[in-house]
């Protein structure tokens, strides 16, 4: 097997109706307080337009545990801007639909494919991404809340098993 000679980061922003923002971070980009503000800022506006049902009555965004996320200036951005973020839990098990849902199915689809260069992996995982039903994304949240008793159950710890949402996918 070989390996790309190119990587690149995306974050999918997504609820249980539609994807509702693709970003890919820019070669070289490291992403800290400053990109995560702007990137906070075109969701906000994202949501807005894509999501205005959502827009009026609140939203929660769920996060993972990157630094970038959890200092205290993002903190108090989302405050001014009324995003109420969910903290991922520490030590937890991934319990962010994209890690155990939303990657695997898309990595699975892009598996065995030769590409020549970044933006054919984008082209790519665009095309997969809008094959998403809504089905797609509910089960994501529906796979979320199992996890999540799963967790509990687990008092917190690790858990083997249920990986992921779409097994037939992931290889």
């Amino acid at each position: 097997m070989s390996h790309s000679k190119f990587k690149a980061m995306l974050s999918v922003f997504f609820d249980i109706k539609v994807i509702v923002m693709v970003e890919w971070v820019p070669s070289g980009q490291t992403v800290n307080q400053q990109y995560y503000t702007e990137v906070l800022t075109k969701l906000r506006e994202r949501a807005r337009r894509k999501r205005p049902e959502l827009w009026r009555n609140g939203w929660i965004l769920h996060q993972d545990n990157v630094p970038a996320h959890n200092v205290l200036y993002m903190k108090q951005f989302s405050t001014n801007k009324i995003i109420t973020a969910h903290e991922h839990p520490l030590y937890s098990p991934d319990l962010a639909p994209c890690d155990f849902c939303l990657f695997p199915k898309s990595k699975s689809a892009l598996k065995g494919t030769h590409f020549v260069s970044a933006e054919n992996v984008k082209a790519k995982t665009a095309e997969i991404l809008n094959g998403l039903t809504e089905r797609d994304l509910r089960t994501f949240f529906e796979h979320r809340q199992h996890r999540m008793k799963l967790c509990v159950s687990a008092e917190g710890n690790y858990f083997e098993g249920d990986r992921n949402c779409f097994p037939e996918f992931v290889k």
